[in-house]
Parts: structure tokens; sequence; C-alpha cells
């Protein structure tokens, strides 16, 4: 949704958005009619299985949207030679690092959501070379199930939630992906490769809901507990922040600062009522 709201600032291109009700992404032929009759110049898979937890019993479900369909999509992009987006996840790797992740560091997910995203990785480049792969973590919106909608629903319902402060990463805001993504096409400046995108900042899960809470000017109490105090059927990494020099040089795009992008996202959830 955050590029469908780009589309009015870029006039000279001409956007396809299919969602899985128009497009199924794990069916060859699917995608080949798709990609015939719209012949685009760049295609951007933004499809997911990102339910976490479900993902640990849903396996079948997680792996053919995170990793068969991604191979799909990548060999189709290389026989109508149309240039390939993929999103990926901070979740490839196992989060016991004490800095920021490079492109370059082992993966080894935790749980079978990583691993179906990495899987979905491999797969993409086996099928085609010539694609960009982009990490990023903690992403939210004002569109969709994430953890600032559901934070400030919560900070609605409650005198006092809970929330884990042992686990630290970089939160990304979807609005801020989808710029860059439409920068580097507007450039025609498309360098194959992997990297990291998330915004500037590192803090944990208490840090961010306390940041939502300040900006609200909410009176709903935010305690801090430990991951064992809130025990999930997927392992989270502890640490999983997101090093991105690599694509702030290459494309020489300015990331924003998290709290930066946070009232950006607050200010038009406010407005909407949310």
């Amino acid at each position: 949704m955050e590029l469908r709201q780009l589309e009015k600032f870029y006039p000279g291109f001409r956007f396809f958005f299919a969602g899985k009700e128009e497009l199924s992404i794990a069916d060859k032929k699917s995608i080949d009619q798709f990609f015939s009759a719209h012949l685009p110049n760049y295609c951007i898979n933004c499809a997911a299985y990102t339910a976490v937890d479900k993902a640990e019993t849903e396996m079948g479900p997680a792996y053919n949207i995170n990793a068969l369909a991604v191979g799909v999509l990548a060999k189709a992009c290389k026989k109508f030679q149309a240039k390939f987006f993929h999103i990926s996840t901070d979740y490839v790797f196992a989060g016991n690092g004490s800095r920021p992740y490079a492109e370059v560091d082992a993966t080894s997910p935790l749980n079978f959501y990583g691993y179906s995203k990495l899987r979905g990785e491999e797969k993409a480049l086996k099928e085609n070379a010539e694609i960009i792969i982009l990490r990023t973590s903690w992403v939210y919106s004002s569109f969709g199930k994430n953890f600032v909608k559901t934070m400030l629903r919560l900070m609605a319902e409650k005198e006092s939630i809970s929330v884990v402060d042992d686990q630290y990463g970089s939160p990304t805001y979807a609005a801020d992906l989808a710029g860059a993504i439409m920068q580097i096409i507007a450039k025609d400046n498309f360098v194959p490769g992997v990297y990291h995108y998330c915004n500037n900042g590192i803090i944990n899960w208490h840090q961010f809901a306390t940041a939502i809470k300040e900006f609200t000017q909410s009176n709903c109490l935010v305690n801090a507990i430990s991951t064992a105090g809130y025990p999930t059927p997927a392992k989270r990494p502890y640490y999983s922040s997101l090093e991105t020099q690599k694509f702030r040089h290459t494309f020489n795009i300015i990331i924003p600062d998290w709290k930066e992008s946070l009232k950006k996202c607050l200010a038009i959830l406010i407005k909407q009522g949310n």
C-alpha cells in the first residue's frame, strides 16, 4: 500500500498492483501470463507470509510464499527482462551478535519464518543473479497489522501493558522503504546485490513502545519485561539491527532516523482516527 501511495508522484511510470486475489505468485503459469500481458520493467515483491509464530506450525504456506514463490518470480523476471526487487528480513540472522549485521555476515535463522525467507533469497539468486534483495527489520506502516498500530490500540484499551526490553533492532517505516525503492527506479540506478535497509537507530521493543506512548501523550503505563516473561512459539533474535552503509553508499540515499519516521506515521494514524 505504501508503494500505491507514491504512484501519483511518478507520473512517468505505469504501475500494476496485484494482490493474491489477482495473482498467485507461486503459480508459474499465472506469473507468465501476467508478465506477458504487462511486460513490466521492474517487479517489486512485497508479498510474504509474515505470521512469525503461526509459521512454526503452518510451514507449508510459509514456505510456498516466502521461498518457492520467490524463485518463480525471479525466474520470470529473468525471462521477461524485468529488474527484480525482493524484500527479505533481519530474521535470517541468529541475533546473538553485538553489532549491526552486515550483508556478508553468516546467516542462521532461529525460527521457520526466518528459514523460509532465507530459502527465498537463495532460490531467487539461483534463478536470477541480477536482482536486488533488501533485508529490512521491524517494519510498520499506517496500513495493515503491525507493532505501532497494535500499541496504539492496546494503549487506548488498557491502563498498562508489558513489552519486552531485551530484544534489540531497528524499526523501519514502510513508507521510507517504498520511497527508497522508487528513488532507485527513478534514477535508473539498479545495482544488483543483497542490501540492508532500516531506519537509523538501535532500540528495544520497550523503548519503541515508550516512544509511541510519549509521542501520542498516552496515559497508559508501559512496563518492561524480559523475553522469558513473554514466551512465544517462535524464537526471536535478541539483536538484529542491520548495517545500512552498503545501501546508503551504493544508491546515495539518505535514511531517516527512526524517531522522525515514527512521528510521521503516528501523525497519519492520528489523523485517520486510529
